[in-house]
């Protein structure tokens, strides 16, 4: 059942326009601060045709919430010769903290194209009232009220679809778990934070360090209203602090008492609670009670909400009758128009130049309009399935791994057959399970020099995406001679022998870790790699990153405490990567890699048992990975019947 909630009353007076002038694309102001990584296509690109002009009616229409505060929002309404159309159209909503200028173009797009659209600064940002919090449990409330605000503006048709990345696609989820009736349509880009403490600011136990860092800098530094912020934030680089001893108040973002306390409240705040339940934060938590409406899911295989889009599509799509569709590519967090991610290229299909336009009306047309243009057939999963490329290099240096894209019916794909292989003590990975009374292998985990985070899943701050997985200057805290992380001695490495034929992995991605730590908590992660042979491009191979985990010991069991280990005692680690969908190509070898580190990715576990985030000491701890009879450590890897 949805959330109870008391309909807010809407103001029943016409809108009367500030100014009105009619906007091209052309003539679009630069943005403030891009809410979209993805750019806009190029100039010459054949959109479809306009049907209208976009007139922009209002600027800062201050529209009401519940408490009181009033959001600042932009509408466009489609015109002709200066004018409004007249006639009622479909309304869509994006809500975002990072200035609805930056959207101005989209906005012009959609109302050429028979919309009213509505930009909205969120709670506490630019123009809006109120207060603004990484996550406001308001934000939710707030679109509900919006959505219904403006489904009864004189000039809508009463329904409403909501689009937006990122952030913005948090917003639609809060708003859609309290079930707005005018709720028509969602396009989710890259969020809808299925649960923040699985991940997304917290990831198994352990916290998304590097990435709440960046971010809080880097939105701080955007925001700084005076020049001594701005100059302090400027000569010191964050990267230079990834390694310091953090401690509230004497740290750079102790300028900002509301920055530094988000960012020490997630990293402090280990143990599952009512905090992290909220709809803003755990959308799993609230799927009963969500909107059934017509839902379109956007990930990448490099994106760092790509468990959460992937949980979101299954689990409202077997919950809801609505239709449900998910598009994953091989992208990093919002980079849907673009064919690599990192130092690797996909080919040029990988990429949807028209993300921003074309691509979401032909959504909401088929939502909202109920146009027969192809969305109503087309298949539920849409998968960019990598590496068929011939592996060369670029004339941009990265490495041609190719891929196409795959339609299927269900996720996981249907026939997915999910076959362990075994990690064994000569270092091989093989299907054969292992028959050895006792085998292990041990390796010393140093939090003072942990594996330094290479790519991944990550953010763009942190060089997200598919890398050779070497040490390397542009990924602090490498350190020179720029070895292979292979070669370390934290890093235990299990690969196959070269594949004498292609094989495809398409799926979710399960680890499981027999070990015993000589400490009372630690940390384990799981890297899933393609390694490919050398050539003349690439002397010594090159050890592609697919997808990796990590889990905190202390959560083994439950997410709800803390429960230390007995040093010494053999544990059961289950580690979940992301999903992927990749070509292991005859002659490459498929390598898992295990360790207790990715920093800055992830915070550095001391070790000692104390408190994250108020250690106090640091300890070295011994880790001994089981691979016997009796401890079976492997891989489950998905083998999907795909084929070009």
């Amino acid at each position: 059942m949805p959330l109870s909630l008391a309909p807010l009353p809407v103001p029943r007076f016409p809108l009367l326009p500030l100014f009105a002038i009619v906007l091209s694309v052309a003539s679009a102001a630069a943005p403030v601060r891009a809410q979209e990584p993805s750019r806009m296509p190029p100039a010459d690109w054949k959109h479809s045709p306009a049907t209208y002009e976009a007139l922009l009616t209002e600027r800062n229409v201050m529209i009401p919430t519940r408490d009181g505060a009033r959001m600042a929002t932009d509408l466009y309404r489609p015109a002709r010769n200066g004018t409004p159309v007249a006639g009622r159209f479909p309304v869509l909503l994006n809500r975002t903290p990072y200035n609805k200028q930056s959207l101005h173009e989209q906005a012009v797009f959609y109302a050429e194209r028979g919309y009213v659209v509505a930009l909205q600064d969120t709670r506490g940002r630019y123009k809006s009232e109120g207060l603004f919090s990484k996550v406001q449990p308001l934000d939710g409330t707030d679109g509900y009220d919006v959505v219904q605000w403006l489904s009864k503006l004189p000039y809508a048709n009463g329904k409403v679809g909501m689009w937006g990345s990122s952030f913005s696609a948090h917003m639609q989820a809060g708003a859609a778990v309290y079930h707005p009736p005018a709720l028509g349509a969602l396009l989710l880009n890259m969020g809808g934070l299925a649960n923040g403490w699985d991940h997304g600011v917290r990831y198994r136990g352990t916290y998304e360090y590097g990435r709440q860092l960046t971010w809080a800098w880097g939105q701080l530094l955007a925001d700084a209203r005076s020049d001594d912020v701005r100059a302090l934030l400027t000569k010191e680089k964050v990267e230079d602090w990834y390694g310091a001893t953090w401690r509230r108040g004497l740290n750079p973002l102790s300028v900002s008492s509301q920055y530094e306390g988000w960012f020490f409240d997630f990293w402090e705040r280990a143990d599952y609670d009512a905090f992290w339940k909220d709809p803003m934060m755990a959308w799993d938590e609230h799927y009963p009670a969500t909107s059934d409406v017509p839902m379109l899911h956007v990930g990448g295989w490099y994106d760092i909400f790509l468990a959460g889009t992937f949980k979101n599509f299954s689990e409202l799509r077997r919950q809801k009758r609505a239709p449900q569709r998910i598009v994953v590519g091989p992208w990093t967090h919002s980079g849907n128009n673009r064919a690599y991610a990192g130092d690797v290229a996909f080919g040029d299909s990988a990429a949807i130049p028209d993300f921003l336009t074309d691509f979401h009306m032909k959504w909401f047309d088929f939502a909202l309009k109920g146009e027969a243009n192809g969305v109503d057939k087309a298949a539920p999963v849409r998968l960019f399935v990598m590496g068929t490329g011939d592996g060369r290099k670029d004339k941009n240096g990265r490495l041609v791994h190719g891929g196409f894209w795959h339609d299927a019916s269900t996720w996981p794909l249907p026939n997915t057959r999910f076959e362990p292989w075994y990690f064994h003590a000569d270092g091989t990975l093989s299907p054969l399970r292992p028959a050895d009374a006792a085998s292990s292998s041990i390796y010393t985990f140093d939090p003072r020099h942990p594996v330094p985070t290479i790519g991944g899943g990550s953010s763009a701050r942190l060089k997200d995406g598919a890398y050779d997985q070497r040490e390397n200057p542009r990924f602090p805290p490498s350190a020179a001679p720029w070895r292979p992380l292979r070669t370390r001695s934290d890093i235990l490495v299990f690969q196959s022998a070269p594949l004498t034929e292609d094989m495809t992995v398409v799926g979710p991605i399960k680890v499981v870790v027999h070990a015993s730590a000589s400490t009372v908590d630690t940390d384990l992660t799981a890297k899933l790699v393609d390694v490919y042979p050398s050539s003349v491009d690439w002397p010594g191979g090159f050890d592609l990153n697919l997808t990796d985990a990590i889990v905190r010991a202390r959560y083994r069991a439950t997410r709800e405490k803390a429960e230390l280990l007995t040093p010494g005692r053999v544990y059961e680690f289950t580690i979940e990567p992301f999903p992927t969908a990749n070509v292991f190509k005859k002659g490459h070898r498929i390598r898992v890699d295990i360790s207790s580190s990715n920093f800055p990715r992830f915070d550095v576990n001391p070790n000692t048992g104390e408190p994250i985030g108020k250690h106090q000491r640091m300890v070295t701890s011994d880790i001994t990975v089981h691979h016997s009879a009796a401890y079976p450590s492997h891989i489950v890897l998905p083998l999907a019947p795909v084929r070009r």
